[in-house]
Parts: C-alpha cells; sequence; structure tokens
C-alpha cells in the first residue's frame, strides 16, 4: 500500500517507480512471486526517497538558535552546515532509515550557542538509525521529519537544489570578482560587478581572462564593496531565456579567496 502511494505521488516523474508499483499490483495471485515483486516495489521506494533527498536542500532552523540546520545529500553522503564548522558522513538510504556512519568535522573554534547546535546536528547522524518520513502535504514544499535519539521529530523544510531548479548540469566556472562596482547601462543604468575568468590546472592559475561587466546576479553571492573575491560558481544553461535575459544563470558554489583592499 506504502508503495502504491508513492507512485501515485512520484510516478509522473520516476517511470521507473510507477512501473514497479503496476508490476506489484498485477501480480498478487501468485504467492511465489509476490516476495520478489515486494522486494522490486520496495527497491524503487528507496531509489525514490533518495532522488528526492538528493534532489533538496533541507534546512532547521531551532526557534532558541541563530543558525540553521542545513543538509545537503549526495552519492552516499550527508554534508551538515550549522553555522560554523563543516561536517559530513557516509549515508545508506533505506525505506524508513538513513544508515550514517561516522561525522568528520573540521575544527574551527565557534560562539557557543553555535557550537551547541553543532553538538545536536552530529549527534543526530553520529554511527546510527536515523529514522526519518517525509510529509508530502505540499508536493511542492516536502518536509523532512528526522527523529533523534531522545525521540524528539526534527522538520526539515526544502529548497530545490540548483541542479532541480535548472533541470540539467552545470558548468563550473572560477571568476574573480572586483572590489568596486561600476556604473553600466543593461535595461537602464545600473551597477555592474567587474567579474574576469580565471581558469586552473592541478590547484594552478593557467590563465586569467579581461575584466568586463556583469550584468546579472550571482544566486547565493552578495557583493560587498572593498572586498576582492574569487568564487566557484555553477553556471547552468536556461532552457528559454526571455528576450532580455542572459542565457546563463551563475550559483555561488564556493568562495576561494576573498580580500579586503583598501
Amino acid at each position: 500500500m506504502k508503495s502504491q502511494l508513492w507512485c501515485a505521488v512520484l510516478g509522473l516523474s520516476l517511470a521507473g517507480v510507477m512501473s514497479g508499483c503496476q508490476t506489484t499490483a498485477q501480480d498478487q495471485t501468485a504467492s511465489s512471486t509476490t516476495g520478489s515483486v515486494a522486494q522490486a516495489g520496495d527497491a524503487s521506494l528507496t531509489q525514490t526517497k533518495t532522488q528526492m533527498l538528493q534532489s533538496y536542500v533541507w534546512t532547521h532552523q531551532a526557534s532558541d538558535s541563530p543558525t540553521a540546520v542545513v543538509l545537503r545529500f549526495q552519492d552516499g553522503r550527508v554534508a551538515i552546515d550549522a553555522g560554523c564548522n563543516g561536517m559530513g558522513t557516509d549515508v545508506q538510504i533505506d525505506d524508513q532509515i538513513i544508515k550514517a556512519g561516522n561525522v568528520i568535522s573540521t575544527m574551527k573554534a565557534c560562539a557557543p550557542e553555535i557550537m551547541k547546535q553543532e553538538q545536536m546536528a552530529g549527534k543526530l547522524f553520529a554511527n546510527r538509525d536515523v529514522p526519518y518520513d517525509l510529509d508530502l502535504a505540499n508536493l511542492n514544499k516536502p518536509v523532512l521529519i528526522l527523529t533523534t535519539t531522545e525521540g524528539q521529530k526534527l522538520r526539515f523544510t526544502s529548497q530545490p537544489t540548483a541542479e532541480t531548479k535548472y533541470q540539467g548540469q552545470a558548468e563550473i566556472q572560477f571568476l574573480e570578482i572586483a572590489p568596486e562596482t561600476k556604473q553600466c547601462s543593461g535595461v537602464g543604468v545600473m551597477q555592474c560587478m567587474q567579474v574576469r575568468e580565471i581558469k586552473y590546472q592541478d590547484g594552478k592559475k593557467i590563465a586569467v581572462g579581461d575584466w568586463s561587466n556583469f550584468y546579472g546576479q550571482i544566486e547565493g553571492y552578495q557583493h560587498q564593496d572593498g572586498i576582492r573575491n574569487i568564487v566557484r560558481v555553477k553556471r547552468f544553461t536556461l532552457k528559454n531565456p526571455a528576450a532580455d535575459q542572459s542565457k546563463y544563470a551563475y550559483v555561488h558554489d564556493l568562495t576561494v579567496e576573498a580580500e579586503q583592499v583598501k
């Protein structure tokens, strides 16, 4: 029954899951076949849940914490950001359990309230089977529910990853952003970031492009006057850009360098 429910919800976008559910419904007459069909349905359900977990960034904001806990699932791992240190662990996703291994973390000193939250987030995944559920009451905003060792249920809201939002894979670019913007003419007079592309090979800078006006935005990046940055971005090709829109969307992935320029 549970597998049939998931297929009804998600089968339109995942044809393989739909076919697994149809097989389960059609083969209930032979007991010798039922077991193998059920296993196939469970495997499809697990695959569906895995794909959903990887398609979103999951955020839990506690009322007594200044920062959120953010989870990103990808390729058998979960990255955990609780506001200061980067954490992560290997995971195996089953139908109702996320099997987690040792949590590895950087060791930066953080504010006491953030350290407390990081300890909670690390404990949530450290070497345990984490019971979970997906609330699909709003199909456009699924909610991930994780159960702590104390039995508390934490709700994580969702935002689609850039790959999900733009329905494709990105090209990775490194951009140097000058500390000051300049006036430019786009749709009217505006201030443009000054950007040039940098190419690396084996960790070494091998080419630097020319400075040019950057007319759009880099999602997730906030420019600060007086700060020179080198950022790694994901560049997505838009399928149907508007006539006055760039054919690319840029998403901030990592700040490689940051320097205050006087």
